[in-house]
């Protein structure tokens, strides 16, 4: 990407961060769109969530990934153009690619240039001689496709649960502007995690050694630095529950005190105890999920699990 368009798709990000958190901000009660938690540091302290021991999403997907990975190059066939919907580090993408037969090109879409970046990479080196497209968007809106892809069979990939930041009929929106956007007969494979005890939900979104509080207090310390915030991160502290009636984590920032700050201009007031709701991570039953896909046009083909019943990845079809 040259200099201008980064500059561009900087200030763009910029300011679509200051209307949603103005936005939220002023709601009752708080909120702040997730995706805002993923700036450098944030995706730095989320890598380190991933292989925290009480963090078991990361590295169940991935062994469901790598142990079923024959069963899944079958069930997806040849020749597949993949299209990752916020690929992260890539490794997922790149454990994926190394595994299909003859796939026809990998597309990385994040509203981040710096993260594509890294993402196609990694892919590079695991598929060599693979043309890796990457595609700066939101990918929770519509986008247009490389036309380089040409008639290749369209694959969607969307792991890490990220299906359960949504709300669910945020998440069916997604699905089917993910299905418009692929196009007709193509499929997705997706990662859900499952419904399980409260304790070994909530020690994975509030780790003994506080990382994941850092994570989620850094969201603030992004709102100081790209939209002339003044928050005092000490008179904040982080909060993860689970939600049983709704069956979702829920991470919030807890003000300490009754306070002020300063956003864009605009004075943001708190009461005590007053929360920011900044992350849901919604947990699925197989049938609640099979039924979601059903509600954006997809069929559920097939599903891979681990032993303990942990997490899930499904082939959807189109």
């Amino acid at each position: 990407m040259s200099g201008a368009l980064a500059r561009d798709a900087a200030a763009q990000q910029r300011a679509a961060l200051i209307a949603d958190a103005l936005a939220g901000l002023s709601a009752h009660p708080k909120t702040l769109p997730c995706k805002w938690l993923y700036d450098a540091e944030g995706a730095r302290l989320f890598e380190e969530i991933t292989r925290l021991p009480e963090y078991y999403p990361t590295r169940t997907e991935t062994k469901i990934l790598t142990e079923q990975a024959a069963a899944i190059a079958a069930a997806i066939g040849p020749g597949a153009a993949v299209v990752e919907f916020g690929p992260g580090d890539g490794a997922k993408g790149a454990l994926l690619m190394a595994g299909l037969q003859d796939p026809a090109a990998y597309v990385p879409v994040d509203i981040a240039p710096e993260w594509l970046e890294g993402a196609a990479s990694r892919v590079a080196v695991a598929r060599p001689g693979l043309p890796v497209l990457p595609v700066v968007a939101d990918f929770t809106q519509g986008f247009a496709l490389p036309k380089r892809l040409g008639a290749a069979p369209r694959l969607g990939f969307f792991p890490g649960s990220t299906i359960g930041n949504f709300e669910p009929a945020e998440a069916v929106a997604f699905l089917s502007r993910a299905h418009g956007t692929l196009g007709r007969g193509a499929r997705m494979l997706l990662g859900a995690d499952l419904v399980k005890e409260a304790a070994v939900l909530e020690a994975a979104y509030d780790d003994a050694a506080g990382v994941t509080a850092a994570f989620n207090l850094n969201l603030l310390r992004r709102l100081n630095r790209e939209a002339g915030a003044d928050f005092a991160l000490t008179a904040f502290r982080h909060r993860a529950v689970w939600n049983d009636r709704l069956e979702r984590i829920e991470m919030h920032l807890v003000s300490r005190q009754a306070q002020r700050a300063r956003l864009a201009g605009r004075e943001i007031r708190f009461a005590e105890g007053e929360t920011i709701h900044t992350e849901s991570s919604h947990k699925y039953r197989p049938d609640r999920l099979a039924a979601l896909a059903g509600a954006a046009g997809w069929r559920a083909a097939a599903m891979w699990t681990d032993p303990a019943g942990l997490f899930s990845v499904w082939l959807l079809e189109g």
